[in-house]
């Protein structure tokens, strides 16, 4: 059916309905279970915070974001690289899509770092890894996906993401600098004016990480409040103050967040049927008992749940891999004693990767589309940086503290 082109929920929910029939199982069972999750508190962030996205990425944010950083951090060996970074995550943090990050962002980043002498094939694999490093930082959708999925709280896997999120921006960065071109056109440094203009200039998006972060962890609001609160607060920014988005446009960029939300949920729905029924024939307690008869290593098992994570993530988007995926390994790694916490970022960090690993990363055909450039020769671009985040994998997968240092400290 999936070769066919069916789409993924019919697939799942079909799943769903021929196993609980084949074992004698009502099926309204079924529609049981896929009601349950509206009653999911958690829920209710997801397309409130993917509503505040498309909002942003609809609006001149992106370009307010690029000049303030540029004014900021342009004047270091490797500035523009830098900045490229930051952006990037910040832009996919907010977005939970990588593939709005390039196609918003790519534009006004690859020309600028070929001007600025870097090389096109470094600009072309910065920009092209780059569009997914934002994944491990709140408001991450993923992230909210994954606690809403594996009951885990969501306020304690905004924290976990943070270090493992730096922990890899710090590698790319520090390559990047070295990467630096030698001669470079260096104008005139940035005059406080000019920063104090670039500041104003985003004066009013600044303030949302401090929103989101402040309100959670100062104790204000919990997730789904704080969704709602950074909805509002950006429909008021880009729609009356910024005044980027008409009010005649904004039914459309409804009418396209919910669809995006909309294309989640009946994934989720279906999953959450077939999920039930696995865990009703302990299907997930009999594949720990057959990967541990090969298997005794914590250790071991993470290796393979990496290799099999970036193979998952370069097949499926990053929401239909956790959806399918995530219900089956929580059980198993539960066994092996990894916290859940640890899990999803080690999971988020997979997905994350494969979004750019050869050869059928979703974000690897984006940038081949949208920058006109051979298949082959983005394969090449992103090499190193794919290489620099499997070195930041290991560090997070074997070392749990990166994840849960901030968690145990506040959390």
């Amino acid at each position: 059916m999936a070769l066919l082109g069916t789409p993924l929920f019919i697939i799942i929910a079909a799943l769903a309905l021929l196993s609980f029939y084949s074992v004698g199982i009502d099926i309204s069972v079924v529609i049981i279970e896929m009601s349950r999750l509206a009653d999911t508190p958690l829920l209710v962030s997801l397309p409130l915070f993917i509503f505040a996205g498309t909002l942003l990425s609809a609006s001149g944010t992106p370009r307010r974001m690029l000049n303030l950083s540029r004014l900021l951090l342009g004047w270091m060996p490797g500035g523009l690289a830098v900045v490229a970074l930051v952006v990037c995550a910040v832009f996919t943090a907010f977005t939970g899509a990588s593939g709005v990050t390039i196609f918003a962002l790519g534009g006004l980043l690859y020309p600028a770092l070929v001007k600025d002498q870097y090389t096109e094939k470094f600009s072309l694999g910065l920009i092209t890894t780059s569009g997914s490093l934002g994944l491990l930082f709140p408001p991450s959708l993923p992230l909210i996906l994954y606690g809403v999925i594996a009951e885990v709280r969501i306020d304690q896997l905004f924290l976990a993401g943070i270090v493992p999120g730096l922990v890899m921006l710090t590698l790319i960065g520090g390559y990047s600098m070295q990467k630096s071109p030698p001669v470079r056109r260096r104008g005139a440094a940035p005059s406080r004016a000019e920063v104090t203009a670039g500041i104003k200039e985003a004066a009013w998006e600044l303030p949302l990480p401090v929103i989101i972060l402040g309100g959670i962890y100062g104790g204000f609001f919990v997730a789904g409040e704080a969704a709602a609160v950074t909805a509002l607060y950006v429909l008021v920014v880009e729609v009356f103050i910024y005044r980027d988005i008409t009010l005649s446009r904004l039914p459309a960029i409804m009418v396209q967040s919910m669809m995006f939300f909309g294309g989640i949920l009946v994934i989720l729905a279906a999953s959450m049927a077939s999920t039930n029924f696995l865990v009703d024939r302990e299907v997930p307690m009999r594949l720990f008992e057959i990967i541990q008869h090969y298997i005794s290593s914590k250790y071991t098992f993470l290796l393979l749940l990496n290799i099999f994570l970036l193979i998952v993530g370069c097949m499926l988007d990053i929401f239909s891999a956790l959806v399918l995926v995530v219900p089956l390994i929580v059980p198993v790694a539960q066994g092996y004693g990894v916290d859940l916490i640890h899990l999803g970022i080690i999971f988020l960090a997979n997905l994350q990767i494969g979004y750019s690993t050869p050869p059928v990363g979703l974000d690897l055909f984006l940038a081949s589309y949208r920058f006109e450039k051979p298949m082959i020769t983005v394969y090449k671009a992103t090499l190193p940086f794919i290489i620099l985040q499997m070195a930041a994998l290991a560090l997070i997968t074997y070392l749990p503290l990166l994840s849960l240092f901030l968690v145990r400290l506040w959390g």
